[in-house]
């Protein structure tokens, strides 16, 4: 009976323990609260181990550990289409801009060169005929200034002549000489008044020397050499100076045709042949080159 009666206990309170949630709940609390508590945990710690690793894929996020499909699709929409927004107007600004340079590029083709090109294509022949330009006034001056000067000289030493009314080409007429040479005493025999020369400037003079010739009457000695060349230092670009007038050289010359022992030509036949440029410039270029290889001698101040 008794164990009946505990039987009959035991069913009234499986019933009364399924027939009550709040009796159930607490029923199984005690002796399940830490077995809940614990999975609660793992559950945590899963949750926000997954949530640390969500926010260092996505850093600077809104903080959502796991957005949902929605919502991330939202946003990366949103974020696309502003992207979108931005480089349209730097692209219609780098059209347009490529446009008119295209634009400009061809009007310029048609036009032509601009002042700036053309002046820098131009600049090999500009630079030369400025120079030139330059050259040909102080010529021209220094040139102007020594037939001033020579048409003051009291003793009529020489006088000037201009080829063709040219500046820089002189015929040069030498009056005189040393009156006690012999060159003088054929001058006066042969009724010869003058020594007449030729001078062409070039285009750097006075910094490069004229070139001088005699043209008549035919000498011989002197140094004065075939086709009427002058064998002079000074008249070489290594003696010349540009201090040196056309007066000083001309008296250079005087005394070296007296100091060479010159004599005008009266040989037949010969002495009627003219000299000649053409022969006077080859003989010149020979002297200059040897006298630039064996030096040039200069004579003890003895002799003047």
């Amino acid at each position: 009976m008794a164990t009946l009666l505990r039987k009959i206990g035991l069913i009234r309170l499986h019933n009364r323990d399924t027939e009550d949630p709040k009796h159930h709940h607490n029923h199984r609390g005690g002796g399940g609260g830490q077995q809940s508590a614990s999975l609660r945990g793992k559950g945590g710690g899963k949750s926000g181990g997954h949530k640390q690793q969500q926010q260092q894929q996505h850093p600077g996020g809104s903080g959502d550990a796991s957005p949902g499909p929605g919502k991330g699709k939202s946003k990366r929409a949103a974020e696309l289409a502003a992207r979108d927004k931005q480089p349209q107007p730097a692209a219609g600004a780098a059209g347009a801009a490529g446009a008119g340079g295209s634009r400009e590029r061809a009007a310029g083709a048609r036009a032509g060169p601009g002042p700036a090109v053309a002046a820098a294509a131009a600049g090999g022949s500009l630079v030369p005929a400025a120079r030139q330009q330059h050259c040909t006034q102080v010529r021209s001056r220094r040139l102007m200034k020594e037939l001033q000067d020579i048409a003051r000289l009291s003793d009529r030493f020489i006088s000037v002549e201009l080829v063709n009314e040219n500046l820089f080409d002189w015929n040069v007429k030498l009056h005189q000489v040393d009156k006690d040479s012999v060159l003088w005493q054929d001058m006066k025999e042969t009724n010869t008044e003058f020594i007449l020369l030729n001078l062409t400037f070039p285009d750097n003079f006075p910094f490069s020397p004229p070139f001088m010739r005699v043209l008549s009457p035919r000498l011989e000695n002197g140094y004065v050499l075939d086709g009427g060349a002058i064998c002079m230092e000074l008249l070489t670009p290594r003696g010349w100076s540009s201090a040196y007038t056309v007066e000083a050289v001309m008296r250079q010359f005087a005394a070296s045709l007296v100091k060479g022992q010159g004599r005008i030509c009266r040989k037949a036949g010969k002495s009627k042949k003219s000299f000649s440029r053409k022969e006077a410039e080859a003989t010149f270029k020979s002297l200059v080159k040897t006298h630039e290889k064996y030096g040039w001698v200069t004579p003890p101040v003895s002799d003047g």
